[in-house]
């Protein structure tokens, strides 16, 4: 199995694979879980739980920037050239679905931005991003969200 850089979304059944393989190529691999919930709420405490932030986040109010900025830096902090993040229960959830949107591409947008040398000081992070798909069948729905 191949670990790409970027936004991927897969079948559910593939998760264990790709942990399997980022952690055999020395990877560091993080799991934000939400228990099939994706309103901003949930999002927050699952990133929280699971990713490095720099700077933290503070305990009051949700602020969609700064958790991007926080990922962003607690990322870039790590000093390692590869970071896989799966998020093995992502589904839209009626009355939170532009949460979901928001929080699909905050992982999208910071994947590519770590990505370029002009961004991080000439230290790129490659970002693996790896979203089980609603349906399973790993088609393009959440890409083009």
């Amino acid at each position: 199995m191949v670990i790409d850089s970027g936004f991927h979304e897969v079948p559910s059944e593939n998760i264990p694979g790709i942990r399997d393989e980022a952690a055999r190529q020395g990877a560091p691999v993080f799991t934000l879980s939400t228990a099939g919930r994706t309103d901003k709420e949930a999002f927050f405490g699952a990133v929280r739980e699971a990713l490095p932030l720099d700077p933290p986040l503070g305990t009051f109010g949700m602020v969609w920037e700064a958790l991007s900025d926080s990922v962003w830096g607690g990322l870039h902090e790590l000093k390692s050239p590869r970071v896989v993040i799966v998020w093995p229960d992502a589904r839209p959830v009626a009355g939170a679905e532009g949460d979901f949107w928001v929080a699909l591409s905050i992982l999208r947008d910071v994947a590519e931005s770590l990505a370029e040398a002009r961004y991080t000081g000439g230290r790129p992070t490659q970002v693996s991003v790896y979203v089980a798909s609603a349906s399973g069948g790993g088609g393009e729905a959440l890409l083009e969200g």
